[in-house]
């Protein structure tokens, strides 16, 4: 079975800054978000809501391992396996699931490895031509190029920060790609991820206050 060139996080993250330093590439990286602050600042609910640093890196594990779940917006089949812990504090599985495309209203098959630090509360996410699921073997849709995302954690217990970056193994950079991120960071709500996991944590609804 094919999974990829490494099998542990270190290496992973070898793998992802090399490609993220690769000039033919196409890369970005959101301002961190402070969760709380927006929580305050851009959306209403019945009682305040305070995440914790720990809350997060649950979301983050659990969108890691059932993205069906938290990000419905991009994802419509997912399933998730073989997972290991390559070393202590690492957590090593494959995915495949159903997205839509970066720029395209196009769905494809998406294939990663997941690597998880637990120590330092990342995840990546390292996109892949092919591998088995033990059954059979997978090829990735073609519709878009591959493409390796981090997803971390950062600041503190009362006032943790979102951290994201992807970087897409274009031939040659490709704005186009920057796009939906830019507006992203235009709007400066919640990754929808965190709004998901907050109604059903929290078990409130989240309104999105007017511009």
């Amino acid at each position: 079975m094919n999974q990829g060139r490494v099998t542990d996080f270190k290496g992973a993250l070898k793998e992802f800054e090399e490609a993220w330093e690769n000039p033919r590439h196409t890369r970005f990286e959101l301002p961190p978000v402070r969760v709380n602050q927006v929580l305050r600042d851009k959306y209403q609910a019945d009682k305040p809501i305070q995440m914790s640093r720990a809350q997060l890196w649950d979301m983050e594990l659990k969108k890691a391992w059932d993205p069906r779940t938290y990000i419905p917006y991009v994802v419509s089949e997912a399933k998730s396996w073989s997972r290991h812990q390559p070393s202590a504090g690492t957590e090593h599985f494959l995915r495949s699931s159903i997205q839509i495309g970066w720029i395209t209203a196009d769905r494809g098959l998406v294939l990663e490895e997941v690597f998880v630090d637990h120590k330092q509360q990342r995840v990546l996410f390292m996109g892949r031509q092919q591998f088995s699921d033990d059954a059979r073997e997978l090829r990735a849709s073609t519709f878009q190029p591959l493409f390796h995302v981090e997803h971390a954690v950062g600041g503190h217990g009362d006032d943790p920060t979102n951290l994201w970056r992807i970087v897409v193994l274009t031939e040659s950079r490709d704005e186009r790609f920057t796009g939906p991120f830019k507006e992203m960071v235009r709007q400066g709500w919640l990754p929808g991820f965190v709004e998901i996991y907050v109604e059903q944590e929290f078990r409130r609804g989240l309104a999105r206050k007017a511009s």
